[in-house]
């Protein structure tokens, strides 16, 4: 009897992780991904540049979206960590049956939560926009016609990275992070000619800039449903109605605190934006430049640190529950590294950087005393979310969720307030304040990695009957 091909696939991604040099394996889950993300930094430089061409407080645009849409989204990124945990868990421990039953049930929930979430967004936007977030009047109507189209996108990059978590948990990287960086090819030729209106195009601005996402993620999911097709078709999933009330118990389990988390990080970054809003529409444009940079410096934390997260999640699945400890510290350790590097590198060019963004004097000098604050605090920054990309691995995140939530409330916006206003820093108190959020974040997710949290979450009997 013949061995289906995607089953020995997935033994040969298995035994790759559970054997090889834990950062080997981790730059070979991770570069594909690392290199994804520098094409989508690169597209992202090159959106905020046509941005500014249409209008320089354009740029800012995005930055005041990013927050609502990740409170919106909350439920869509604890269902797809609690994908993550039991596809590489159960593919660790070889049960590759149930593989395709989580693919089929991980995809089905996230495009009904999708749908709800993209409706839930475009009636409620005008509200959050005017009263919690309080948009400057400039670029107002920008963010209106930029969040209709978000709204869309909200459901196409539900099912997204549904498909993708399955793949990426399997270890397979490669053809994920290609299929990303076809995307952004796209979007990158599509900008200038939606943004600005070349050729017969009307001329859209920010709106334009996400019709260019509407584009890119339809095209990523029917890439990644011809992936399953071709490479792993035993794993294809199909819309389930299995929703058995242990796997929806596991579920919140897993993903509860992760939601709670989400919904609490938007909430203060949505409260730091209402802070930089306070300063002008000035003050916010040099926060998203700022933002820009940084996104640039964290290339290899946001390539890497999903591997850890399969890393781990195969090991424990698979009883390897010291190498998974050893190779979470290690790994953190290593990517934190590498952002620092990244860091000193641009503290060095961040002039020319933010020059090439804006001629406004007030908006290079709050720019500058941003990066000179934040990238400070960035390799902490690293190694707190390759902790928690290690916690979401094992499926145990409770005690990073409130590490978290202290660090946001606590430290990045409370004590951002109290410098900001009380003690009259200014701007500068709230780049202080989220630049030691950081410090603080890490310092106590390493005592976390250090006790005993390397546990299996999954079991036989979670299947619908």
């Amino acid at each position: 009897m013949s061995i289906p091909k995607s089953k020995t696939r997935l033994d040969d991604y298995r035994e790759r992780i559970l054997t090889g040099n834990i950062i080997v394996v981790l730059l070979r889950l991770g570069t594909p991904q690392m290199v994804a993300q520098l094409a989508n930094i690169a597209y992202s430089v090159m959106n905020s540049l046509w941005l500014s061409l249409f209008s320089e407080n354009a740029i800012a645009v995005p930055r005041q979206v990013f927050p609502v849409q990740m409170f919106y989204s909350a439920a869509i990124n604890a269902l797809n960590v609690a994908g993550t945990s039991l596809v590489s868990q159960y593919i660790g421990a070889r049960m590759y049956g149930e593989v395709r039953r989580e693919s089929s049930r991980i995809l089905t929930a996230s495009v009904v939560i999708g749908a709800c979430i993209s409706a839930a967004f475009f009636v409620t936007r005008p509200l959050v926009f005017t009263y919690v977030v309080s948009t400057p009047p400039e670029i107002y109507g920008y963010t209106m016609d930029y969040t209709a189209l978000t709204s869309l996108n909200i459901l196409l990059a539900s099912s997204s990275m549904a498909l993708t978590t399955v793949l990426v948990s399997a270890g397979e990287t490669r053809l994920p992070s290609t299929i990303s960086m076809v995307s952004v090819a796209v979007n990158s030729l599509l900008d200038p000619v939606f943004i600005l209106g070349l050729g017969p195009f009307p001329r859209m601005g920010p709106a334009g800039s996400a019709l260019t996402d509407t584009i890119g993620l339809s095209i990523s999911n029917l890439l990644l449903l011809h992936v399953f097709r071709r490479r792993l078709p035993e794993l294809m999933p199909r819309f389930a109605r299995d929703f058995s009330p242990a796997w929806v118990k596991l579920v919140i389990r897993i993903g509860g605190p992760v939601a709670l988390m989400s919904c609490l990080n938007s909430l203060a970054f949505m409260t730091q934006l209402r802070l930089v809003n306070a300063f002008g529409v000035n003050v916010a444009t040099a926060y998203a430049i700022g933002f820009l940079v940084l996104d640039i410096a964290d290339a290899a934390l946001w390539g890497l640190s999903g591997a850890i997260a399969v890393i781990v999640g195969q090991c424990i699945g698979a009883g390897e529950r010291r190498r998974a400890k050893e190779g979470a510290f290690k790994c953190a350790l290593f990517v934190s590294s590498l952002v620092a590097l990244g860091a000193g590198a641009l503290y060095v060019v961040k002039p020319a950087i933010v020059s090439f963004f804006s001629q406004n004097p007030e908006v290079v000098s709050e720019s500058l005393e941003f990066l000179d604050t934040i990238l400070l605090g960035l390799p902490f920054f690293a190694f707190f979310m390759s902790g928690f990309s290690a916690a979401r691995g094992a499926g145990r995140t409770f005690a990073a969720t409130a590490i978290n939530i202290g660090r946001l409330w606590l430290v990045r916006v409370g004590l951002s307030y109290v410098l900001a206003f009380p003690l009259n820093w200014g701007s500068q108190g709230v780049w202080t304040g989220i630049m030691l959020s950081n410090v603080v974040g890490a310092s106590l997710m390493a005592i976390w990695l250090s006790t005993d949290w390397a546990k299996p979450v999954i079991a036989n009997n979670l299947g619908g009957g």
